[in-house]
């Protein structure tokens, strides 16, 4: 291997256990935290709410006001939005059919085995293992401009309050603080403009509460809550569809749509990336798959190192 490959391999290789080491650090906080007894299960759910009222839509607005429209616009999208559904079709499909779940818990589990931590993973691997934030664009606004809002509507439509009928959906939709987040930060992207720094400056700083609160509940959960492997066969299920099937799916429709070298590594990594954190504030909120959310997001953070890994030393050097 040429000097200048075997380097890119070795930054790849240490830019994604850096990215893995943190998020374990911080999941660990909450872990022992709830284990000497100062954060309970009520902690837990206040945390939840808090990621997912209000700091994780002020994340989502900053972040993607930044974002650079041509980013979005490329063969990248591509790539997520056909891996993405193809495989949260085939997950769709198996808790319907043959787990007998619910329309709620179907969603859920479709979005366990789909929808990649593009935020405080897919952000960090962007900038230090692919050496550009812009490469996760692409993943983080399909999420959270389709993905996101069309699983709000089907999960708050579950809500004992919820209203039928087309106008009720979206103003649940409206309703949605994550939705208006992002809907604020795109029209912002799309316009050029930013917010005075009077108003960004603070909302920025309630933004960074999203990522640390969010792992602190999920390392709570992790201690208090029900023992992994009860649904062993799900989460496995779950979890393979998410670390092997999507991974490849991206690779076989970035190849097919001439994506090659440092582009199709960043596809794949996007891709191959665990289930986000947020999937589990979303469970806990609708009260809807809590502990298969809960242990396909523990598997896939711990079981998605090694697949970047080999991603790292297939493409990473090309």
């Amino acid at each position: 291997m040429p000097p200048s490959h075997a380097r890119c391999h070795h930054a790849s290789v240490l830019g994604a256990l850096q990215g893995f080491s943190t998020i374990a650090a911080v999941i660990s906080v909450g872990f022992v935290l709830a284990h000497v007894g100062v954060l309970g299960m009520e902690a837990r759910n206040i945390l939840a709410d808090l990621a997912f009222f209000v700091a994780s839509p002020a994340l989502l607005l900053v972040v993607l006001s930044k974002a650079p429209v041509s980013a979005v616009l490329s063969w990248g999208l591509v790539v997520a939005a056909g891996g993405a559904l193809l495989v949260m079709a085939i997950a769709a499909a198996i808790a319907h059919w043959r787990w007998g779940m619910g329309l709620g818990e179907t969603v859920l589990a479709a979005l366990c085995s789909g929808y990649v931590n593009s935020g405080n993973l897919g952000l960090p691997f962007a900038l230090y293992v692919l050496g550009d934030i812009t490469y996760a664009a692409p993943v983080l606004l399909l999420q959270l401009l389709v993905l996101t809002p069309v699983s709000m509507t089907v999960l708050d439509s579950q809500l004992p309050f919820a209203k039928p009928g087309v106008m009720s959906r979206v103003a649940g939709l409206l309703r949605n603080p994550i939705t208006v987040g992002a809907l604020i930060g795109l029209v912002l992207s799309v316009t050029g403009r930013q917010l005075p720094s009077a108003l960004l400056d603070p909302i920025t700083l309630i933004g960074n509460l999203a990522v640390p609160c969010m792992l602190i509940a999920f390392g709570v959960a992790l201690r208090l809550g029900q023992r992994p492997g009860k649904d062993l066969g799900r989460v496995a299920t779950l979890s393979g569809l998410k670390l092997v099937g999507q991974p490849v799916i991206a690779a076989s429709l970035g190849a097919a749509l001439g994506l090659r070298g440092h582009e199709l590594f960043a596809v794949v990594v996007m891709a191959a990336l665990p289930t986000a954190q947020n999937i589990f504030t979303y469970s806990l909120r609708y009260d809807r798959g809590v502990y298969l959310t809960r242990d396909t997001i523990f598997v896939t953070t711990l079981a998605s190192a090694p697949v970047i890994l080999v991603a790292a030393l297939v493409f990473g050097g090309a």
